[in-house]
């Protein structure tokens, strides 16, 4: 017996339509990362796309293994808890550090409201 054969219609459809909303996210937020510009825009996309696509991803294998075992895994919980509490954090911390970089080199990408500037003062007024 194949997995493919035992799984019933009724769970295979929400299967197939939360792995290609899953893929199809994680998809366009690769894409963000190679079509915007900036730093600070490309982390962002990347972000969003890698913890709305693992989230959908491990819930079709979440209702696979609980209808083709009769239990609930456990580990796709913990997967979707680690990837919603360690991203946020990887995106403050790569942002920051990129400001920082920024500010100390005296770069041209670093945000007007990042810098704490106001648009009628510039730094020659300073």
């Amino acid at each position: 017996m194949n997995h493919l054969t035992d799984l019933p219609v009724w769970a295979a459809i929400p299967v197939c339509i939360l792995l290609l909303l899953g893929s199809a996210i994680t998809l366009a937020g690769s894409m963000g990362l190679i079509r915007l510009k900036t730093f600070y825009g490309r982390l962002h996309a990347p972000t969003l796309g890698a913890s709305a696509g693992t989230i959908l991803i491990c819930l079709a294998s979440m209702i696979t293994f609980a209808v083709l075992q009769n239990r609930w895994i456990i580990h796709e919980v913990l997967i979707i808890v680690f990837v919603i509490l360690t991203t946020p954090v990887t995106l403050m911390l790569l942002g920051q550090s990129a400001l920082y970089r920024d500010r100390i080199e005296g770069s041209n990408d670093v945000p007007r409201k990042a810098t704490g500037e106001d648009a009628d003062t510039s730094a020659a007024d300073i």
